[in-house]
Parts: structure tokens; C-alpha cells; sequence
């Protein structure tokens, strides 16, 4: 049997890690498919489960292609994919009962669904469902308590992606499903976190809930994230990628999109408690991952308040406007160690392999140097701890290794030399373009050959063959001499 993992990975738009290396537009609604019933009549659970699984009547017809899957009794497979097949009621529900016994995973994904009381029968007579895919149905009506009557005790993993759910039927669903433990809700368009019952004055609180995801939803202010983890105590998994969430500072204003944000205090913490929550991780004590790729998160202070949660060892931090602010003359590997550096307990970034001793101490040791020769007040406070560990290091002798960026070289066409000025940092093609108009000779039948001016005598005139090959990779240097010829 498939695992829910796997069943949500087929069923579901995959979120970039976006590739995510840059922001995107905002996703369309994934396109409706138009299948009906002969009648005219969007087709039903029931009569998606007839087509795909034999039938007693041909009072229906599918407007798709459907494999028929002969069964020796009425019952069907512990796992349904219903994909994208219009469907938008549950059909007789006595019918579906004696059929949908032994469903364990269901998938209704990007169907026509906008009935809470048609979802609802659905997923009471599947009393051994461990997983339910109802992404991008529209829901534009909240939930009535009293179609939550019965509950569904073995649910685990529920996937709400572009629902447009709010969040009233968001708390109801939750505080329902007791063994509930992966929770979907990207896409949702959220520009704020509400899990608060009013008639209890109280937080929702469901600590089964372990993996919450919460990708590409409007909320930039941690203050609101924080609501999540109050709700989710044993929360050990949180995908915020795309989430405009610009720093971890939960004393910071909320963002003008962020409306009625509502904040309780349990009873038993008094005004002088000592207990801070006014950190970014006092919600998040048991987050082991946290995915914030394409956030707009810009200052390294956030990511020392990262290296505060107390069990958060995977981290992905994609496309942050950090890297651009701050070093954006560092390369990849320059990033990664000072990441690497600050975020002491983190085991594996970027979705990298584990970070070893040896890259570690790499890491923390060109951090040091980085920072030794600035003025203490421009050393992060991370620099102290690791000069402790490691010492004060002397500095690294510089040596640049790098190609010269122009050599003169000798052109030789025909009868003719010249002295030329030859920028190395350029590929074959690239030259025979700049040299077409001087040569006379269009680049597409122009050949090159590199002569080394110290082992001419023993190789010879080198063919430069390949067009994306750049030129300082030759190790052309002063003197040496390019030979110009036309393809035969």
C-alpha cells in the first residue's frame, strides 16, 4: 500500500524549493475538468466508485476514460484516487457504506466540492480513513457543528491545500479529529492565524498534530506563525516556504494585512513570569524541520533567533533577501559556512547532506577570520562563542590563483599578425563572434587554434573545438599566438 506521503505527492501541486529559488506569482486555481453525467449532472462519489469499479446500471455515463477493475464482492480498494473527476456529492450514502468499509486513503483533490455536509458523509462512512486529500475544492461556507457529530477516530493526515478554508472550520475540524497528526493548508490565502474558540476564550490545543503545512499564505508577522505552534504543542515539522514572513522578532508590529490578531495568557502566568514568551521559539519547543524558503526574512539577527529553538536541527532557508542585502558578493559555499557557523545545532541544511565535524569546524573557522580584523561592535555576539572553542586563529595568507583577466596575444590570419588584447573570461563562441567582423569569416565556419608559444615544438596548434569552453581555460598567457582558419 502507498503511503499518505506518497498519495499527497502524486495528488498535490508540488511546492518550489518553489524551485522556489525565487518568489512566484500567486498559483491559479488548478483547472476544472468537465466531466458530467449523461444527465447533464456533475457525477458523485458513488458513481465515480460504479464507473472506475463495475456497476449496476447504465443510468450514467462519465465523460472520461475510465479502467473498469473487476471485484469479486462489492467492496473497493483501501485506496481511492478520484482526481480531478468533478465530482460534487457523495451519492446514496447507505450505498457508499456497504462499498467504502475498508477505505484507509482517499484522494478527492481538485474536484467539484463545495458542501461541507457532502464532504462530511463521505468521510463518516469511511471508518478506517487514515488520510484525505481535499485539496482545491472551494469551501466557501464554514462548517455547522452539528455535521461534526461522530468524529472520525483514525484520521491522520488531512490535506486542505487551496480550500479556501477558514479558520472557524479550520479550529472545528482539528479539535475533531483526535489522531489527527500532518495538516495541510497552503494555499489558502491566510493573512492571519485565528485557531481561538470565542466561546471558550481559550486557543485551540491539539497535541497529536506533529507536521503542519503552511506554504504560500499572506502572513509575514511571527507574532501570527507563533499562534500555530501555541495551538500545535508538539508541532515537529513546519513548511512555511513563500510565506512573506520578514523577521522572527515577535515583539514587532503586524503587518497591515494582518487583521484581529487575539492573544490569551494561561492562567497560571502572571504578569511577572519569568517565562519568556516573547521569543520566537517559545511555542516551537519540539520543531525539528522548518522550511522558510522564499520568506523576506533580511537580517541575521533571525537567524541567531534560529539557532534558539531548542530541537530544530533541519533547516531550509532558499532565496531570502539576506543574501542579496548582505553578501551578495559571496559565492554559494561563502553563504552555507557562515549559515553553517551561526546555526550551531543544525544538522542538515538546505536539504544537503548532514553537515560532518570536519565542515563544521571549516565553517566556524572562517567565520573567526571573517570577522577578526572588524571592530567588536561590528562582531556578531556567535563570534565570541566560537573564538572560545577555537582560539584566536592567525590570519590566512592570500593568494590569488585566479587567471589573468587580458593577455596580448598574437592573431595570425592568413599572412597577416597582430598584437591583440584577449579578454580570457569569454567562451570559444563568444570570440569568433568579436573576431567575425575583423576576419572576415562568419563564426559558424570559423576555427581556432591556441599555440603555446613554450611547447609549440613538442604539441603543436590546439583545435579550440569547443564553443562553450572559456578561453582562460586554455592557460593562455602573454606571447602565445591564436591561429585564424575557415572551415573547408
Amino acid at each position: 500500500m502507498q503511503s499518505p506521503s506518497d498519495l499527497a505527492g502524486r495528488s498535490q501541486h508540488q511546492f518550489p524549493n518553489v524551485c522556489h529559488q525565487q518568489r512566484e506569482g500567486r498559483r491559479d486555481k488548478p483547472r476544472r475538468s468537465s466531466q458530467r453525467t449523461r444527465a447533464g449532472k456533475m457525477p458523485s462519489l458513488l458513481e465515480g466508485i460504479e464507473a472506475k469499479y463495475g456497476r449496476d446500471s447504465e443510468d450514467f455515463e462519465l465523460d472520461i476514460p475510465i479502467l473498469y477493475v473487476t471485484r469479486s464482492n462489492n467492496a473497493v480498494p483501501p485506496v481511492l484516487v478520484f482526481n480531478d473527476f468533478g465530482i460534487d456529492s457523495a451519492g446514496s450514502e447507505e450505498s457508499l457504506k456497504s462499498k467504502c468499509q475498508n477505505v484507509q486513503e482517499l484522494d478527492l483533490a481538485q474536484n467539484s466540492l463545495s458542501q461541507w455536509a457532502e464532504v462530511m458523509t463521505i468521510l463518516r462512512i469511511m471508518p478506517r480513513l487514515r488520510f484525505a486529500n481535499l485539496s482545491f475544492n472551494e469551501f466557501k461556507k464554514g462548517i455547522s457543528d452539528d455535521l461534526l457529530n461522530g468524529g472520525f477516530p483514525k484520521l491522520k493526515s488531512l490535506i486542505l491545500n487551496g480550500t479556501h478554508i477558514d479558520w472557524d472550520s479550520v479550529r472545528k475540524l482539528v479539535t475533531r479529529i483526535p489522531s489527527l497528526e500532518e495538516l495541510h493548508l497552503s494555499l489558502n490565502g491566510y493573512t492571519y492565524v485565528d485557531l481561538a474558540d470565542i466561546n471558550k476564550e481559550s486557543p485551540v490545543l491539539h497535541e497529536g498534530i506533529k507536521k503542519l503545512y503552511f506554504t504560500d499564505n499572506n502572513v509575514s508577522s511571527w507574532r501570527e506563525i507563533s499562534k500555530l505552534g501555541q495551538a500545535f504543542p508538539n508541532l515537529e515539522t513546519l513548511i512555511l516556504a513563500d510565506c512573506p514572513v520578514t523577521c522572527l522578532d515577535v515583539s514587532s508590529p503586524p503587518s497591515s494585512l494582518e487583521t484581529t490578531p487575539r492573544y490569551y495568557r494561561c492562567e497560571s502566568e502572571c504578569e511577572g513570569s519569568s517565562r519568556n514568551v516573547d521569543s520566537p521559539h517559545h511555542w516551537f519547543r519540539n520543531l525539528k524541520f522548518m522550511n522558510l524558503n522564499n520568506s523576506l526574512l533580511s537580517s541575521w539577527d533571525d537567524i541567531d533567533r534560529l539557532a534558539c529553538f531548542p530541537k530544530l536541527e533541519h533547516l531550509r532557508l532558499h532565496g531570502l533577501p539576506l543574501f542579496d542585502e548582505h553578501c551578495p558578493e559571496f559565492t554559494k559555499h561563502e553563504r552555507r559556512q557562515l549559515l553553517i557557523a551561526r546555526l550551531p545545532n543544525i544538522r542538515t541544511l538546505n536539504g544537503g547532506g548532514e553537515i560532518c565535524h570536519d565542515d563544521r569546524e571549516d565553517a566556524e573557522r572562517a567565520f573567526i577570520r571573517r570577522y577578526m580584523d572588524k571592530p567588536e561592535s561590528d562582531r556578531p555576539e556567535r563570534y565570541n562563542d566560537l573564538v572560545g572553542l577555537h582560539g584566536k586563529l592567525d590570519p590566512l595568507v592570500s593568494i590569488d590563483l585566479s587567471p589573468e583577466k587580458k593577455v596580448k596575444i598574437t592573431l595570425i590570419h592568413g599572412n597577416k599578425s597582430e598584437l591583440k588584447c584577449l579578454d580570457v573570461y569569454q567562451t570559444v563562441a563568444e570570440l569568433k563572434q568579436k573576431l567575425e567582423p575583423h576576419v572576415k569569416i562568419p563564426a559558424s565556419k570559423m576555427k581556432l587554434y591556441y599555440v603555446d608559444q613554450d611547447l609549440k615544438a613538442i604539441h603543436g596548434p590546439e583545435d579550440m573545438r569547443f564553443p562553450n569552453k572559456m578561453i582562460y581555460s586554455y592557460n593562455i598567457k602573454h606571447g602565445d599566438e591564436i591561429i585564424v582558419d575557415s572551415k573547408i
